[in-house]
């Protein structure tokens, strides 16, 4: 007896839409066909697509430490509401995961507290260059988070002698905050209390190529890999165009949707991020990069922030804004748009992933793989409202856009969790396996 047959719908399978049954039993899918077997349930999938369970590599659930703002559960909760079946989870927590104690303490918060499957970064300092050697078989760690630039939280190696030490001892993909710390600093003086705008002059452009350009230039003296988490710049997409192999680099959605001066003037200090939204030139060259399949991944850098620390006057609101459960709607409806292929999105936030950390058994429909997979319908128009957001904090940046495309359901091991926006069943995600 299957435990899910998901029968009529169109699946993603080599690079291809294909009509299929998927065939489930024991979290691993068994058939890929015409199926007529017995089965405790099926799923009718007509009209929708089936795509492989979509992995945001960039998340902040906040825990432990601000946990008024997010968690692990909710943080959860608001992935598999858009879809999102496996995250990745950020170390600038407090305390910082930085050291193999704190890991294990976060598996721990994650067991049975999470509704998606999960992996942590570990987080880089100067000095723990001893346990960021040895994280290889580390179960549930996907990478190690350096910050070069100063952002949320106190994790920071902004000196290049600390930033090497980091490379010649990493034993896993290293992904980079990349911003200058040194020019964040002399910049400090171009900040202008109460104009949010000023954001983007203080955190320049200039400190994120800089900065780039210098983590590249030392991973490939050590030959390891670097993957640079949210490019905002024309000058970052083509330098690193020219530094594939060993680099990879991320776009966020937002960053593709909203750009200055319109984001600031209309959501105010709600649209501060580090690094910040830029004008339309950088804008055209990140989709620029996105046609031609020069960035690697879409994370959505979700960073929630409660609404009334976001309204506080600038620059004393934080940097930050949700994404987890608006990156797919965000980038299906550029899909509808014409702005990329569905191949290219299964590429951004399925395929590559796995490729590039080496995530075990995720990110294709193949005959036993996890059953994992994010449905899809491409015709559902839905409007982003904050009262629908899972996230504790409560808003989004795209509250009141309509988006054409959308998670209808996510399905994880082979269980549905979630089905036309609501949450089923218990939280029983596990940590990815690389």
């Amino acid at each position: 007896m299957l435990d899910l047959i998901i029968k009529n719908g169109s699946c993603y399978i080599n690079k291809d839409l294909k009509e299929q049954d998927i065939s489930i039993k024991d979290g691993k899918i068994v058939e890929i066909g015409k199926i007529n077997k017995e089965s405790k349930e099926i799923f009718d999938a007509k009209d929708l697509t089936i795509l492989p369970g979509c992995i945001d590599t960039q998340t902040h659930f906040r825990e432990p430490g601000s946990t008024d703002t997010e968690d692990l559960h909710t943080g959860s909760r608001a992935a598999i509401v858009g879809g999102i079946t496996s995250v990745f989870e950020m170390p600038n927590t407090n305390p910082p995961t930085s050291n193999k104690k704190e890991f294990f303490k976060k598996l721990d918060l994650a067991k049975n507290r999470m509704y998606c499957n999960y992996a942590f970064y570990f987080g880089a300092t100067p000095d723990n260059t001893e346990e960021i050697s040895d994280l290889k078989n580390l179960e549930g760690c996907c990478g190690i988070k350096l910050f070069a630039g100063s952002s949320t939280g106190n994790l920071l190696v902004q000196h290049e002698k600390d930033i090497e030490k980091v490379f010649k001892n990493s034993s896993k993909v290293v992904a980079v905050h990349s911003e200058d710390e040194e020019i964040l600093n002399i910049n400090k003086k171009l900040i202008k209390d109460g104009d949010v705008n000023s954001h983007q002059i203080w955190r320049s452009e200039e400190s994120a190529i800089s900065s780039t350009r210098r983590i590249v230039r030392i991973a490939e003296r050590y030959k390891k890999k670097a993957h640079i988490l949210h490019v905002t710049t024309k000058q970052e997409v083509d330098f690193l165009s020219q530094h594939k192999g060993n680099i990879t680099f991320e776009i966020t959605p937002q960053h593709l949707t909203i750009y200055a001066p319109d984001c600031y003037n209309k959501l105010g200090t709600y649209a501060q991020m580090n690094p910040p939204l830029r004008d339309k030139s950088h804008y055209d060259r990140l989709w620029y990069g996105v046609k031609n399949n020069l960035n690697d991944t879409i994370g959505s850098d979700h960073a929630p922030h409660l609404k009334k620390n976001k309204e506080k006057s600038y620059p004393n609101s934080p940097s930050g804004m949700p994404g987890v459960q608006t990156l797919m709607p965000v980038m299906l409806n550029h899909v509808n748009d014409n702005k990329l292929t569905l191949e290219q999105l299964i590429n951004l936030v399925c395929e590559n992933p796995v490729k590039i950390f080496g995530i075990k058994d995720k990110g294709f429909i193949k005959e036993g793989f996890d059953a994992d997979f994010t449905i899809v319908d491409m015709n559902k128009k839905i409007v982003i409202e904050n009262e629908k957001i899972e996230s504790k904090c409560g808003w989004s940046p795209f509250n009141e856009f309509e988006f054409k495309g959308t998670p209808v359901s996510t399905i994880i091991a082979g269980k549905i969790k979630m089905r036309d926006g609501k949450i089923l069943g218990d939280p029983e995600g596990k940590p990815l396996v690389f």
